[in-house]
């Protein structure tokens, strides 16, 4: 009976563990057909063409998406420069000193806004920054993408500290150390692989972002010589083509969507490379 017991509680191990292989084979077969659709759709379109030249006018056969490759990097660095250190600080807050009332309600509209549409983002940013300033701007593009990665990196930076054992905690206070330097020292750093996670999922939901961009950016078919005016973008070009009857600017529309998912794989790839030894 004993040996019948240690079968079956085996045979039900192996099966679990079967379960959780074929549950993460499967959470991975939607990324491998989004990256073979949006491979075999768009890399027809990619030549040299695509990324040093501006888009070629209705009716044109050719041109490119380079003014909107780099007015893509050019907003997704405005709103990292409003998000990265809102949401850092906030999710600092939140696990080392927001066990109160106050922290109770600041994680719970961080909540709520991450859970806001994004269009809705996208007419608050054109509400506060774009009517007082009577024009589009890629500062009103950078504004409203900052605010949407900004509960994306809060709660993820929260969650990540909180995972760091107590005991280092103990120990620094107990060496002397002020908490101030303990958190900023000690418990970041044994926490920064996940908070580098929470950022990278924060700039690739903002990279992929058109409607907020419809409000604050607008477009731009042309190279920008200031950040005080309308600015091009990947999304709204992908949008504006994907709709459109011409099978060159459908082609150019996927092309845009793979150039956008290699960049952000590429860039996930260069943060992980370059704080490797960190964690």
């Amino acid at each position: 009976m004993e040996k019948f017991f240690f079968q079956y509680r085996t045979f039900k191990s192996v099966v679990m563990y079967g379960l959780c292989i074929l549950s993460a084979l499967i959470a991975v077969v939607p990324l491998v057909l989004i990256f073979y659709h949006t491979i075999s759709l768009g890399i027809g379109a990619l030549n040299v063409d695509f990324f040093t030249k501006l888009p070629k006018p209705v009716g044109e056969p050719g041109g490119g998406l380079a003014n909107a490759i780099v007015g893509t990097m050019i907003l997704v660095g405005l709103g990292s420069l409003i998000g990265l250190p809102v949401g850092v600080f906030a999710g600092v807050y939140l696990a080392e000193f927001g066990r109160n009332k106050f922290g109770t309600i600041i994680r719970f509209l961080t909540d709520v806004l991450n859970g806001v549409p994004s269009i809705v983002t996208g007419v608050v940013a054109y509400t506060v920054v774009v009517l007082p300033m009577k024009h589009f701007s890629a500062y009103a593009g950078g504004f409203a993408l900052g605010i949407l990665m900004i509960p994306i990196i809060t709660r993820t930076t929260e969650e990540m500290l909180k995972t760091v054992p107590h005991s280092y905690r103990e120990a620094a206070l107990a060496l002397g150390i002020p908490q101030w330097k303990t958190t900023l020292r000690i418990i970041i750093p044994a926490a920064l692989g996940g908070i580098v996670t929470g950022i990278m999922l924060s700039i690739a939901r903002a990279a992929g972002e058109t409607a907020p961009l419809l409000f604050t950016a607008l477009n731009n078919r042309f190279w920008h010589t200031t950040l005080n005016q309308p600015i091009a973008s990947l999304t709204v070009f992908i949008y504006n083509y994907g709709v459109s009857p011409f099978e060159d600017w459908i082609a150019q529309a996927w092309a845009g969507a793979l150039v956008l998912i290699l960049l952000i794989f590429i860039l996930s790839m260069v943060v992980r490379f370059a704080t490797r030894q960190r964690y």
